[in-house]
């Protein structure tokens, strides 16, 4: 795997995380007695300004690998990429985060599908 595609997937990481706090977290923040009193609006505007962070990784990485810039994935391969990490992050963050969640066997079933969705992504079919 060549230094664009480690740098595409680490950007993508980072930006999953960013992504991760910015849907969920105001939950915590909630469930913490942090936000209780604070308008949608506000929550809203929180929210952005942690999607702004998500977004000056997830706009680098897909330029660094898509193969319409010089990288190594089509866009179809970068997509998945991208939900099969947004995923993983998810699950860490939920499991370390949010006490009440557990992971449970279907979870894990749901998973190896989308390490299906990679393979058949990654697979070329014209041999």
């Amino acid at each position: 795997m060549g230094t664009k595609a480690i740098f595409t997937i680490l950007l993508l990481i980072v930006s999953n995380v960013f992504m991760t706090f910015a849907w969920y977290g105001n939950l915590k923040l909630k469930e913490m007695n942090i936000s209780t009193d604070w308008p949608l609006i506000l929550v809203i505007l929180f929210s952005w300004g942690i999607a702004l962070l998500e977004y000056c990784f997830m706009i680098p990485a897909n330029r660094i690998g898509s193969n319409l810039m010089g990288g190594p994935f089509s866009l179809f391969q970068l997509k998945v990429i991208q939900e099969v990490i947004s995923i993983i992050v998810f699950t860490g963050i939920v499991t370390l985060v949010f006490k009440g969640e557990s992971f449970h066997w279907n979870h894990f079933a749901a998973f190896v599908c989308l390490v299906m969705a990679v393979f058949f992504v990654f697979y070329d079919f014209k041999k």
